[in-house]
Formats: C-alpha cells, sequence, structure tokens
C-alpha cells in the first residue's frame, strides 16, 4: 500500500502541477478543457494515493477492506490492460509508456493476490 500510495501522489502532482508541460510534451492541443481534465485526473491520482497511504496500516484481504482492494484492482487492472493495448500498437512515448505499463502490470497483480488471498491463510502459514 505504501508503493501504490506514494506512486499514486507522486503521478497526481506531477500531472497537477505540470499540466501545461505535459500538454507539450505529449503534443496535445491545449485548451481549457484539455487542462481541465488534466488537472481532474491528477486530482484523482492524489485522492487515490491518499486513501492508499490513509489505509496501508489495516488489514487487507478476503472481506477486509475490500472496497479500497477492489478500487485499485480495478484502477491498476483496467490501467494495465489499456497499457499494453497501447504499447502494442504504437511506438509513440515509449520512454514512458513501457515503464507505467510494468508499473501498472505489478500494482494490478499485487492486488489481484490480496484480493484473492485470506489475512487468515497467510496468519496460518505464519504460525506453522
Amino acid at each position: 500500500m505504501t508503493f501504490s500510495s506514494l506512486f499514486l501522489a507522486i503521478m497526481g502532482l506531477t500531472i497537477s502541477f505540470l499540466p501545461n508541460e505535459l500538454i507539450n510534451y505529449l503534443d496535445i492541443e491545449s485548451n481549457i478543457i484539455t487542462i481541465l481534465f488534466i488537472k481532474i485526473l491528477g486530482a484523482l491520482y492524489m485522492a487515490f494515493g491518499i486513501l492508499n497511504w490513509m489505509a496501508r496500516g489495516t488489514l487487507f484481504g478476503g472481506i477486509y477492506n475490500r472496497p479500497i482492494t477492489m478500487g485499485n484492482l480495478m484502477h491498476f487492472g483496467v490501467g494495465a490492460i489499456a497499457l499494453v493495448k497501447v504499447t502494442s500498437n504504437s511506438a509513440n512515448y515509449s520512454e514512458i509508456i513501457i515503464p507505467l505499463t510494468v508499473i501498472y502490470i505489478i500494482f494490478a497483480l499485487f492486488f489481484l493476490y490480496i484480493f484473492k488471498t485470506s489475512p487468515a491463510t497467510i496468519e496460518g502459514k505464519n504460525n506453522s
């Protein structure tokens, strides 16, 4: 949870405070709506980051913190699928897209593991 919260917070802060630079780098048409959507995207990343940060010390898996686990799994899972699709169809911006794809796949697998694993099972393995 700590790694995902830091990753999401860094993404959110970068996107929120550097929207014009991001738009220029990606060669996107800059207008008020584009900047607004980029800033809202940054706010979403920061919100997910703070959610994960505040929940980092709690028990996860099984029924524990299922909404947080599902939200993260959905975000990273769907994001990973979209990034893999873009990576396989385009060579543009590969210096950003490929590392981002790898990070998203790792987090998606991590949250899938948390979703499928019961904390009681893990505690039982440690006590044996």
